[in-house]
């Protein structure tokens, strides 16, 4: 097979034909391409949903947000573990005196109590796990809260805390008036 009419045993003809009805493979592959992208694009956005964080003392914790009454009121309960650097941020609708409780909480905790400028107001350390229901005593702050921040037990002890630290939050944290 010789001559310009022929390429890899296939007439002129034949390679041609081969090369139209390839271009609507060639478009699929596009749109394939774009939507994987575009899938991509998605699960990013997913990944930064659970990225939230708060910095205290010069210390990061990765948090789970509770702002709503269900959440707060599940809290960290029927949990085994939490990772040292990981906590749970309870945002409130607005500052006023607080009390949390640790029923059906399966380890200790330090409960953190935070005003509007997100000001360490009232510590609850080392409290311990609850298994009696409603006959959990309850852990009050001293003065009026906004934000409760609830770290694993010896937390606040590690980073020397004293009322009056701030509270830093990640951009993805919404910010109350």
């Amino acid at each position: 097979m010789t001559g310009p009419t022929h390429h890899a045993g296939l007439t002129h003809a034949a390679a041609w034909q081969m090369v139209r009805h390839s271009r609507p493979l060639v478009r699929r592959m596009r749109h394939f391409r774009f939507l994987a992208l575009a899938c991509l694009i998605l699960l990013s956005g997913c990944a930064s949903a659970g990225s939230a964080w708060v910095e205290l003392a010069g210390t990061r914790y990765q948090v789970e947000l509770a702002q709503n009454d269900a959440d707060r009121a599940k809290g960290l309960m029927f949990r085994d573990a939490m990772a040292e650097d990981h906590g749970m941020l309870f945002i409130h609708d607005r500052q006023e005196p607080l009390a949390y409780w640790m029923k059906n909480t399966k380890i200790a905790l330090d409960i953190l109590y935070f005003d509007n400028q997100r000001r360490l107001v009232s510590q609850q350390r080392d409290v311990p796990p609850c298994s009696a229901g409603d006959a959990c005593p309850p852990y009050p702050s001293k003065q009026p809260a906004r934000y409760v921040l609830e770290l694993n037990a010896g937390q606040a002890a590690k980073l020397n805390l004293q009322d009056g630290a701030t509270l830093n939050f990640s951009p993805d944290i919404p910010k109350l008036k």
